[in-house]
């Protein structure tokens, strides 16, 4: 069987330069349509079981964010349900993948890959729970839904809590955490779910760039555009996707908003807050310090150790979402991220930060709104 490459699927991004030696394998990854970025790769290799394979990305040292390949072991998987990790390496600008196939078809990944299709699948369950309504707040430029799940029904003294992920289509570990989040929130038999939607409204959107998740990009839209350096100046040409979400966001207020990302660098769940932000304040600090407390004491796999550096007061990017939600909406604004490596604290050696623990950190953070849901105003 002659060695057959492909990335023609949904999310797919490789160029192969030459395949004629399996030991030998040359690729690389395409860039983002209308932008510089690249550094999500996904593909599928038939016909090489038994073969030791050497598969060399030659324009790695290009890529977005270099402090993500040291340390780093590419995702693959025989059925696209387990994704394992293989021998990586990096030097002098090339990311070498060495794996010997067990089946006749395997599929590579810089992370465990969320197709639009799973994302058709997760909005189809959500929308069959008597507490949810899905509605399509508008779309994308290549016409595609944005889809948000409203879980609870508005009332006297309830808190509107809004999450959001995947700005960054690359950052797939995001949709696995939603996975997750919603999996709990929606789970009737849950009393920490059960009193949650009964305190708080949420508003929730899976996936907040569909175009650039099938499309294969790392960290835009259809357009080029990174829709989280957009919040301030969002338009329906450019930016549609955070133009309709902000929209839905003034017409209901936010007292807690979390948009749920992925580091390429860092081997750590941490979350960012929005202290730089002019209207930053004693209250905002107290709650996000206790939020994140909450979350640690809910999962060892979150920490408060390392993470980004704090801005100083008054100087925030007021187009990342963040830092503009807590300017605009005075509410607790958070940008959680996780590792496309592994969690260095407890590190997985077969599998490294994964799907299932993506998912185990998103039923976690419902503890934490939980304890802090009473004192969000």
């Amino acid at each position: 069987m002659s060695l057959h490459i492909t990335d023609a699927f949904d999310s797919g991004n490789i160029e192969v330069l030459d395949a004629a030696d399996p030991q030998r394998i040359r690729l690389e990854i395409r860039k983002d349509n209308g932008s510089d970025f690249y550094q999500w790769f996904h593909f599928r290799v038939t016909g090489a079981r038994g073969s030791a394979l050497s598969m060399a990305i030659e324009n790695a040292g290009g890529a977005a964010y270099l402090e993500g390949w040291p340390d780093y072991r590419a995702c693959a998987s025989y059925d696209r349900e387990t994704w394992f990790r293989i021998d990586t390496e990096y030097a002098d600008g090339v990311l070498t993948l060495h794996h010997t196939p067990e089946c006749d078809t395997v599929w590579y990944a810089y992370f465990a890959p969320y197709s639009m299709e799973r994302h058709q699948n997760l909005i189809a369950w959500a929308q069959t729970h008597v507490d949810v309504d899905l509605e399509v707040l508008g779309e994308t430029l290549d016409g595609q839904a944005m889809d948000l799940l409203r879980v609870g029904t508005p009332g006297s003294g309830k808190r509107t809590i809004w999450v959001t992920a995947r700005q960054h289509p690359g950052e797939t570990m995001a949709e696995w955490w939603m996975e997750g989040f919603l999996g709990r929130l929606l789970d009737d038999e849950d009393p920490v779910a059960r009193v949650l939607r009964d305190r708080a409204v949420f508003h929730i959107v899976p996936n907040m760039n569909p175009d650039g998740s099938k499309r294969g990009h790392l960290r835009t839209n259809a357009k080029g555009v990174n829709l989280n350096r957009e919040w301030d100046k969002a338009s329906a040409a450019n930016s549609p996707e955070v133009f309709h979400v902000l929209n839905r966001m003034r017409e209901t207020g936010i007292d807690l908003a979390l948009d749920v990302h992925g580091d390429e660098a860092l081997p750590y769940n941490f979350i960012a807050g929005g202290e730089g932000a002019p209207n930053f304040d004693a209250k905002g600090q107290e709650l996000l310090d206790a939020y994140k407390a909450a979350l640690k004491t809910a999962s060892p796999d979150f920490q408060t150790a390392h993470g980004y550096a704090v801005d100083a007061p008054g100087t925030a990017n007021l187009s990342v979402c963040t830092n503009y939600l807590a300017n605009e909406f005075r509410c607790l604004a958070m940008t959680l991220e996780m590792p496309f490596k592994d969690n260095a604290d407890l590190p997985d050696s077969e599998h490294g930060w994964s799907p299932e623990r993506c998912r185990k950190l998103g039923a976690a953070n419902l503890d934490a709104m939980l304890a802090l849901v009473d004192r969000l105003r």
